[in-house]
């Protein structure tokens, strides 16, 4: 570890901690959603967004801070970017869940829930990994499992689709279940970004 003589400012590993946990509960409101009766999921989406809100006034946070702040944990654009990536995370799957209820989809395909799955297993790991940055101990382990995680995602998505297009007649369903189904693979792909820019960091700061 290189030796710094200057202080470094710890909220910053607080906020992306805060906004990872966002992720967390995001995630396991798409579970809960994906279980729930139509008239429960407006009710459950709702609180998807207000996650979603919050998410996004910690995202501000650490960006406000990167202009007022002139010594930072590690490279400003990595704080930026990482900010982002999980912010990207939590819009994948608020966007996703508000669909399910636009779309009014009564029923789902049981491979959706092992979508969600992947995801909220994306989400312990990224809330986890977050406060480590500190140290950047056993950072990789948890890059190994998140490309791991998305390679599963990858394997579903395909295997959704296939069905989707083998199973669905009705056209229009077709699309509206493609449209949720591509929103969830792109959340699990936001996470790898995230583990991905967690690896870059870690490698710069060894």
């Amino acid at each position: 570890m290189r030796l710094r003589l200057t202080p470094r400012d710890s909220t910053y590993y607080e906020l992306l901690a805060a906004l990872a946990r966002h992720t967390v509960t995001g995630a396991s409101l798409l579970a809960e959603l994906l279980g729930a009766s139509r008239p429960e999921r407006e009710q459950i989406v709702a609180r998807l967004a207000e996650a979603e809100h919050l998410a996004d006034d910690v995202t501000h946070s650490i960006k406000r801070r990167l202009n007022q702040t002139f010594v930072t944990p590690f490279d400003r654009d990595d704080l930026y970017h990482l900010a982002s990536a999980l912010d990207d995370c939590m819009d994948a799957m608020d966007e996703a869940g508000h669909l399910i209820v636009l779309y009014k989809v009564s029923e789902l395909p049981m491979a959706v829930s092992e979508q969600v799955q992947v995801l909220q297993r994306c989400a312990e790991l990224t809330a986890d990994a977050m406060p480590r940055l500190r140290k950047l101990d056993q950072l990789p382990e948890y890059c190994v499992e998140i490309n791991r995680l998305e390679n599963q995602g990858d394997n579903l998505h395909r295997s959704l689709l296939g069905h989707l297009f083998d199973k669905v007649a009705d056209p229009i369903l077709l699309i509206k279940l493609k449209e949720i189904v591509d929103t969830l693979e792109e959340a699990t792909d936001a996470f790898e970004r995230v583990a991905h820019l967690v690896e870059s960091i870690s490698v710069k700061e060894s």
